[in-house]
């Protein structure tokens, strides 16, 4: 079956095509990567779904909230081209976002938004659906761009939901991928459907697959949840994944999405936000990978290795 993940870099450039009247991938100096001076690494988390409606983007903003307690500087990249809505989330409307990127009218740095919360948000393109629609230029200028991010510890990209090359491309190029799930048969089905597919459509597969069920009225389902899931990825797809853990089914959650607040700040000692907590420690444990970071991540994502 087609690799989708190259698709997507074979659509973005490989080789690095160079942009009309740009300088040849040969010619072009090497962009100065973020951190590089200092030494700083970065840790790239995707987080996708197989369905919408699984608390994805929750989890990516309240998860990058977590780690900036703990000091971390934090970027949250929309990177739904359709539907975007962190800034939703965060009670945020901002004047440019991705769009403007990528048909060169701001850079990245002019889009980049400080929230009141320690993070900063890369805002979605809403109405532009798919990398594939990039020209020549406007892909070269992306990738461009996408090197001047600003340093940061850690970087969450939430993906649209459900698959596309455009979603498999982020989870192969990631560091680690955290699929979000819920105990709904249809949520499980979903779930298990996009491991299925990263399983047999990304060639060399290296980054940590993470599993976290969402909503849940126990620990135990969650882990039952899990389990059913796990299993069946290593029984059928020979794939490792595993549980990162489960966040509780708890009221706190509907009305901070009403109040465009997110939950791990409109009450800390929530079952929520102590779950997602529990969450950023279990993968602070996780070793990284030994050239982790923008660099790496965009390597990947564009078949520059």
């Amino acid at each position: 079956m087609e690799d989708q993940a190259q698709a997507l870099r074979e659509i973005m450039g490989k080789k690095g095509a160079a942009a009309p009247g740009s300088a040849s991938p040969e010619s072009r100096p090497e962009p100065r990567l973020p951190g590089a001076a200092s030494g700083r690494k970065t840790r790239i988390i995707a987080v996708a779904s197989g369905k919408g409606g699984v608390g994805k983007t929750n989890l990516s903003v309240n998860l990058a909230i977590a780690y900036a307690k703990l000091g971390k500087k934090v970027i949250v990249m929309d990177a739904d081209l359709g539907l975007a809505n962190v800034n939703v989330m965060l009670n945020m409307i901002p004047k440019y976002n991705l769009y403007h990127v990528i048909r060169k009218q701001k850079t990245m740095r002019e889009i980049i938004l400080d929230t009141e919360y320690g993070i900063q948000i890369v805002a979605g393109a809403s109405g532009f659906s798919k990398i594939a629609n990039l020209s020549d230029e406007e892909r070269q200028s992306f990738i461009n761009e996408l090197y001047t991010l600003p340093q940061a510890d850690i970087i969450i990209i939430d993906t649209a939901a459900g698959v596309s090359d455009n979603v498999l491309g982020f989870v192969a190029a990631a560091d680690d991928a955290i699929i979000v799930t819920t105990p709904e048969p249809t949520a499980i089905t979903d779930a298990y459907g996009i491991i299925k597919i990263i399983a047999t459509e990304i060639e060399n597969l290296n980054i940590g697959l993470k599993l976290v069920v969402n909503r849940v009225k126990t620990v135990t389902e969650g882990r039952r949840v899990a389990e059913r899931i796990i299993n069946i990825s290593g029984q059928f797809l020979n794939l490792k994944v595993d549980y990162l853990g489960c966040i509780y089914d708890d009221p706190i959650v509907p009305a901070s999405v009403l109040k465009q607040k997110p939950f791990i700040v409109q009450d800390p000692r929530s079952k929520a936000a102590i779950s997602v907590a529990h969450l950023v420690g279990r993968i602070e444990k996780t070793d990284m990978a030994e050239d982790p970071g923008i660099g790496r991540f965009i390597k990947k994502l564009f078949g520059k290795e």
